[in-house]
């Protein structure tokens, strides 16, 4: 058996190089095979507004792909560290403020969505996790998204990716000390004391790197799979705005000069539903044209911290005083965000 695995081990790291090697290699050639499609196959008319939003489709599209490949590929080695009873574990225990930390960060790094706020606020308070440290990871998990993270980084540079992490960490912290301070245990659903913590799941505690990296392809073909279309639909929506819209209208509308720019990006937002890798590049056609960053931020952060989905989905566990303090105070750490930003650049 020996002798088998030190021949497995050389293929898959001649596979992982080679994968590397054609990775950069077509992530570093995107914007000249952008620009012959557009200008030279496709003999659009350089400066005109149809070839402007073609170019920055056909240059955005792989390029954000590429990024999400990667991003997926590494988080979905790193979740294989983390299962949610090693999670509620990590939480169960701690003093309040320590937790909110703790959950804030750990809502960065875990596989946890909207989707996954029911069973995770079951666990989590069953296991004696604070009700406000629990939001603090609720929080966090959608707001500050790792997939984000990394696309606002290759695309906007990491000055707006560390604003990104670091206001999004803020408010997922403030958000759950508050809630905790209120003391609103009373409008958490009665079922949800009565269901007992769910057994050890030990799954990922000692798992071999070949199983790991099974995790990350995994990973890839699942998240990326389900998420392409979002990412087309957003970089579509970039384009257009890229290409076609005027950048006195946007900077109008989604400028600093009037103070309810950024109120309305967050009622804007709410309704939507997109996922991060999705928004970002709509982000990035809005900052081009002269939005705000702080009124975009706004936006952004209340597209995936705050959806309408996840609202409804926390509605069977939570009664509507709560859920309506959650998104109250929430949106507060946002509109902060937004009027902070705006002011300092």
């Amino acid at each position: 058996m020996p002798v088998m695995a030190a021949p497995r081990r050389l293929w898959m790291a001649v596979a992982g190089f080679a994968g590397a090697a054609a990775w950069a290699l077509a992530y570093w050639n995107l914007a000249g095979l952008a620009r012959w499609i557009t200008y030279g196959l496709a003999g659009l008319e350089p400066g005109s507004r149809p070839s402007s939003a073609v170019e920055f489709f056909l240059y955005e599209a792989p390029k954000v792909l590429l990024l999400l490949v990667l991003v997926v590929f590494g988080v979905g080695i790193v979740r294989s560290f983390f299962t949610p009873e090693r999670t509620r574990r990590v939480l169960a225990g701690r003093r309040e403020s320590v937790g909110n930390v703790l959950a804030a960060l750990l809502g960065t790094v875990t596989p946890f969505c909207s989707c996954s706020a029911v069973p995770l606020f079951i666990g989590f308070v069953t296991a004696g996790v604070p009700l406000g440290v629990t939001f603090s990871f609720l929080v966090s998990a959608p707001m500050v998204n790792e997939v984000a993270l990394v696309l606002l980084f290759g695309l906007l540079g990491w000055k707006v990716a560390a604003l990104y992490l670091s206001t999004g960490l803020f408010i997922a912290i403030a958000s759950g000390w508050t809630i905790g301070r209120l003391g609103l245990e009373r409008f958490v659903e009665p079922w949800v004391f009565d269901v007992r913590a769910a057994a050890a799941d030990e799954a990922g505690a000692a798992i071999a790197w070949a199983d790991r990296l099974r995790a990350g392809r995994e990973a890839v073909v699942d998240i990326v799979g389900r998420v392409w279309p979002w990412v087309l639909a957003g970089i579509a929506v970039g384009a257009v705005i890229h290409g076609y819209v005027p950048e006195q209208f946007m900077a109008g509308i989604m400028g600093k000069g009037a103070w309810w720019t950024v109120p309305l990006a967050v009622l804007v937002g709410i309704p939507m539903y997109s996922n991060a890798a999705g928004i970002i590049p709509v982000v990035q056609a809005l900052l081009a044209k002269g939005a705000a960053l702080g009124t975009v931020l706004a936006f952004m952060m209340a597209v995936i911290g705050l959806s309408l989905p996840e609202t409804i989905i926390l509605r069977k566990v939570l009664r509507p005083p709560l859920i309506a303090v959650f998104v109250g105070v929430v949106g507060t750490g946002i509109l902060i965000v937004g009027y902070l930003f705006n002011a300092i650049f």
